[in-house]
């Protein structure tokens, strides 16, 4: 029903558009973008089930030049909150709805593109490949956003503030947000006591999965892809998912591997399911 209701929304828009018959301009330019954004979500999906990407634990060489892991997090997540602010800037909506829009997308993307760096306790290497992509799937995906919310999509009245839908998606994305800082900081915490090895974390979220930070963001743009009943927010969720499920699950494999006494009924990133 989500799905349907939002790809209906998107025909509602192109309804009178010549699809590159007579040139593309950006609407075709977008349709086309938002399409071939999935299918490449779709590849990303398939090659993170057999390769982890190297940063964090499974950094390795063969991957291009190695940077600091504060300076990686800067350089991949901060251009999610200008591209995305640069297009509010620059659209040509100002009604509350599409600052509340701003506003729950730099709430993320101000923690983890400027603050998280910072907090970091370990400074492990990111590789450039993976900076490189970050980056490109940043701006992309802020473009894709951004560029709905603020010119392409049809008007939000300001009564879709009070809608359940976007209500419950504010709550849904505070919810995620709260266990995503939270298991954050207990894994700050741990690496503060410790002497530079890994050790099982404990508390929170931790208690159901192994990865509740990854749990905190699915909910997250879960959200995102509710409050703003949107296309390109439902193709969001589908890259979080493809992004962050695999990575969770390597985690929970080297979690296993790495220590006999792991808790048996931990998930990965789902509690009771994944």
């Amino acid at each position: 029903m989500l799905a349907g209701h939002m790809m209906s929304q998107m025909l509602s828009v192109s309804s009178g558009w010549s699809f590159c018959g007579g040139g593309c301009g950006e609407q075709e330019f977008y349709q086309w973008l938002l399409v071939g954004w999935c299918v490449i979500g779709a590849g990303a999906f398939f090659a993170l089930r057999k390769i982890a990407a190297p940063y964090g634990r499974f950094y390795r060489q063969g991957w291009g030049r190695g940077i600091s892991g504060r300076l990686g997090w800067f350089l991949m997540e901060s251009p999610a909150a200008w591209t995305v602010g640069l297009l509010f800037v620059l659209g040509d909506r100002r009604d509350p709805v599409a600052v509340v829009f701003c506003a729950v997308w730099c709430c993320h993307y101000l923690y983890r593109g400027f603050i998280y760096p910072l907090r970091l306790r370990s400074n492990r290497l990111v590789s450039m490949f993976v900076v490189l992509s970050a980056i490109a799937f940043n701006i992309t995906n802020g473009y894709l956003q951004g560029r709905w919310l603020f010119h392409l999509a049809p008007s939000y009245p300001t009564a879709w503030l009070r809608d359940p839908r976007c209500v419950a998606g504010v709550i849904l994305f505070a919810v995620g947000f709260v266990i995503t800082i939270r298991s954050d900081n207990i894994l700050r915490q741990l690496r503060a006591t410790g002497n530079g090895e890994y050790r099982i974390p404990h508390g929170g979220m931790f208690r159901w999965v192994s990865c509740p930070n990854y749990f905190g963001e699915l909910l997250e743009w879960a959200a995102w892809a509710l409050l703003t009943w949107s296309p390109p927010g439902l193709v969001f969720l589908f890259w979080a998912a493809a992004n962050l499920v695999p990575r969770a699950l390597a985690y929970h494999r080297w979690y296993r591997d790495q220590f006999p006494d792991y808790p048996a009924d931990r998930k990965a990133v789902i509690p009771f399911l994944l």
